[in-house]
């Protein structure tokens, strides 16, 4: 009668695999989760007023708002978030005719210490 042994090497190293593939998976949802509330942030402060030409009051068509789409990008570990209209830049920064209507920058300051405190969070 002949016996088989069974013997696995390196289940060490298979543990530690492990225990970094799950950690991974944090911060693929830390990343998703603060994508997700930057798009969400940028469409509460994209509320313009409007603007004349001429003597005419031209009201805002909300385009801006709903063009502004996230996109997860390196298989999970970045993404980014952005308006699609050609004029978007115009409102975030103004032109000589009309004032700055910032909403890129105030959402990114806000969330950036989130993510920050959500990574730190997953270090320790």
């Amino acid at each position: 009668m002949s016996r088989s042994k069974f013997r696995v090497d390196g289940i060490d190293d298979l543990y530690d695999k492990l225990k970094d593939a799950a950690t991974m998976d944090d911060v693929k949802n830390v990343v998703k989760l603060n994508v997700a509330e930057l798009q969400e942030g940028m469409q509460r402060r994209a509320s313009f007023k409007g603007h004349y030409e001429g003597k005419k009051f031209i009201s805002p068509t909300g385009t801006t708002k709903r063009s502004i789409r996230p996109k997860i990008e390196l298989f999970g570990m970045g993404g980014s978030v952005k308006p699609t209209t050609e004029y978007a830049s115009y409102l975030e920064f103004g032109t000589r005719y009309m004032a700055a209507q910032p909403f890129v920058n105030p959402a990114f300051i806000v969330q950036r210490y989130k993510f920050i405190k959500d990574l730190s969070r997953l270090m320790k």
